[in-house]
């Protein structure tokens, strides 16, 4: 029980803890008979922990958002809820999502003994039930990480039951997703271009020299103009990291490349973020 979620009834037989300091100040209940430390962040990681020990015992396996965090995916929004997959009804709880559906083994693994769905099966879950932007989000995670390429989806698609909800979506999801994107904001700012009607970026472009060694790898890029585009998370924000990262920048400036930064301020405003690539791109168009 040490570090994460664990069974009260389990921890009270092992002596570990008594009934009356389960209930008191040092625990947090999470689900019936599932508690964690009161100081344990409630992150979706350790939600969805809680809800396997719920349904460790009645065949349940997390799925979706859930499955995509311990898959190392971490493509969901902050406040999603965990999810369960069992082949029995389960009542629901706050928090939990629960589907009920049998997952055939192959389509099963575990992680640290936690049982998820596998990253195929993951992303054609996910790529299916939301809105076109985070579905393309989630399989470009899963798929960077999961060792299968979008278009399989489709292939899954032809043996599928007749009538699997969200199918349709599928085809403009693999179109649009890219694996080799390395982070959900670099997805959705690319998809924000292209939806601006700019011309689709290349993602995780390498630059080299005239000797073919490689300069930078940079998130995405217009080649033809030599304009590089990267995102800022709060890691480039620690000053040793933006040390390199202008010492980069000025490498590139003295091979005709512009390095473009942008922060999640740019993607929360990209009407103007696109507009301000589209004069970049114009202006530096030969």
């Amino acid at each position: 029980m040490v570090g994460g979620p664990f069974r009260g009834s389990e921890a009270v037989a092992a002596g570990l803890v008594t009934r009356h300091q389960l209930h008191g100040p040092r625990f947090r209940r999470v689900f019936p008979d599932v508690y964690v430390a009161a100081g344990l962040d409630l992150s979706l990681l350790n939600r969805s922990l809680a809800a396997f020990e719920l349904v460790r015992d009645r065949g349940g396996v997390l799925g979706g958002y859930s499955a995509a965090v311990l898959l190392g995916a971490d493509c969901a929004p902050c406040d999603a809820p965990a999810e369960v997959l069992v082949p029995h009804q389960l009542y629901p709880h706050r928090g939990l999502r629960v589907r009920r559906d049998c997952v055939a083994e192959t389509d099963v693994m575990e992680v640290g003994g936690v049982r998820v769905t596998s990253p195929i099966r993951t992303a054609w879950d996910l790529a299916r039930r939301l809105p076109l932007v985070e579905a393309v989000v989630a399989v470009d995670a899963l798929a960077h990480r999961g060792c299968f390429v979008p278009a399989d989806l489709l292939n899954r698609r032809r043996t599928a039951q007749h009538g699997a909800r969200g199918c349709r979506q599928l085809d403009a999801v693999v179109t649009l997703s890219d694996p080799r994107a390395e982070s959900p904001p670099e997805t959705r700012l690319r998809l924000g271009l292209v939806a601006a009607g700019l011309p689709p970026p290349s993602v995780q472009y390498r630059v080299v020299d005239e000797y073919g060694y490689t300069l930078a790898r940079v998130d995405l890029a217009y080649p033809e103009v030599k304009l590089a585009i990267e995102y800022d998370g709060a890691v480039h924000f620690e000053p040793r990291r933006a040390i390199r990262d202008r010492q980069r920048d000025a490498e590139l400036a003295g091979y005709g490349w512009l390095t473009l930064r942008l922060t999640p301020d740019d993607l929360s405003t990209m009407p103007q973020t696109t507009h301000r690539i589209r004069d970049l791109l114009a202006i530096r168009r030969p």
